[in-house]
């Protein structure tokens, strides 16, 4: 019953997250602030709903699948996000300013 229970926290804070990064991305104003925003809460709250998931489902093949889906996804979305911002920067992409008012 408690495992239940933390399974059904970690999938609800994983959904929750990830529903904070799509807001995220249609919110902010350039590119380097959508970046983050989609890949920071993206990470987590794949990784919560996963773990939920596995922890909902008990050991079996299917949460080791899913355990492998974590570490895929711990490693490989930071790395795709780093090369994007490194693209952006190579390709001159200014961040977006103020126009009008003081810069911090």
């Amino acid at each position: 019953m408690i495992l239940h229970a933390i399974s059904i926290v970690l999938i609800s804070g994983g959904a929750a997250l990830l529903l904070i990064g799509s807001l995220g991305v249609n919110r902010l104003p350039d590119f380097y602030a959508r970046t983050h925003a989609a890949t920071t809460p993206d990470t987590l709250g794949l990784i919560f709903s996963m773990l939920g998931l596995a922890l909902y489902d008990g050991i079996d093949l299917n949460s080791a699948k899913l355990l492998i889906i974590v570490v895929m996804v711990a490693l490989g979305n930071p790395a795709a996000t780093h090369a994007l911002g490194l693209s952006a920067l190579g390709a001159k992409l200014m961040p977006w300013t103020r126009k009008g008012g003081k810069e911090r």
